[in-house]
């Protein structure tokens, strides 16, 4: 009983870990930039897809399996490159204009880059195999879980400390809240926001594509994981509030363990649960758990 439940537990705490790095990327984007990215679920998936190919070129060219954790994570971040060629080709030209167009645009670039994931790719689920049992298992508390993903769990806590320590130990991080307190003011005392926006939604995006590439040793990578994705990504933000890391890490984590409950319970509630969630938050706390209040 008591091995299970740590199983289940270990299981829904390892999604809130992939998670928290997509909706940390999107809480950064909104949190500056003021834009709901519809299209973060896409990048989780492209993230993913990049992951297994540079995997299968590690491998392939005679790289230690063992290692693969290392071509996993440069692929997720390199990918997340994008977001440049996103924000300045696309974004750039909506920022003054109604929040429809954002969403519409965003939107947009979920079609987009589904069609472009399956003309690359191909409709087929791809995977990375069984390497990552290559890591062994751990026991804990008598249950069994992959050394995997507790070495995933790590890296989402260190870059959850590592976004803490940016936001409010560096330069940059001032600047960031600067322009998300007051923009209009951050750009009187001379801050370049065509800058400070590139940086902000390239980092969104590459938190986004990590977490793709991070989760997909453990499944399989399809064409439409992103749309889930994106559901459970605003889950997070309505639960944590925007703009807000710290509801973002608490967010993903309420999610992450009632959706693994939900399926090792009665698998057809996964989504439900957390739609009924939702709800209750937009009904008797809509700012979420660490939002801002709204005058």
């Amino acid at each position: 009983m008591t091995a299970n439940l740590v199983n289940v537990l270990m299981g829904g705490v390892f999604h809130a870990a992939i998670l928290f790095l997509v909706a940390a990327g999107l809480q950064v984007v909104f949190g500056v930039q003021k834009i709901f990215n519809l299209a973060c679920g896409s990048f989780y998936a492209l993230g993913a897809y990049t992951g297994v190919s540079a995997v299968g070129y590690f491998t392939s060219h005679g790289g230690p399996p063992a290692l693969f954790i290392l071509p996993l994570i440069v692929g997720g971040l390199a990918v997340g490159l994008v977001g440049l060629v996103v924000e300045r080709g696309l974004l750039r030209f909506v920022y003054d204009r109604d929040e429809t167009f954002q969403l519409l645009l965003t939107f947009a670039l979920v079609l987009m880059l589904e069609d472009l994931i399956r003309m690359t790719w191909g409709t087929a689920p791809v995977s990375t195999g069984g390497l990552y049992l290559g890591y062994g298992q751990a026991r804990v508390l008598g249950a069994t879980v992959p050394v995997y993903n507790l070495i995933v769990i790590g890296a989402s806590l260190a870059i959850a400390l590592g976004i803490g320590w940016l936001l409010t130990r560096t330069a940059f991080g001032r600047i960031i809240r600067a322009a998300a307190d007051n923009r209009e003011m951050a750009e009187a005392l001379g801050v370049d926001m065509r800058w400070v926006y590139a940086r902000v939604f390239t980092l969104g995006t590459m938190l986004g594509t990590l977490g793709g590439a991070l989760v997909i040793p453990a499944t399989a990578a399809m064409s439409e994981m992103g749309i889930e994705l994106i559901v459970e990504a605003f889950a997070v933000v309505v639960i944590g509030g925007l703009g807000s890391m710290r509801g973002a890490f608490l967010g993903a984590l309420v999610v992450g363990v009632l959706r693994s409950v939900a399926i090792s319970v009665y698998p057809e509630l996964e989504m439900l649960l957390i739609y009924l969630i939702v709800i209750a938050f937009l009904l008797w706390r809509p700012r979420g758990l660490f939002g801002a209040a709204t005058a």
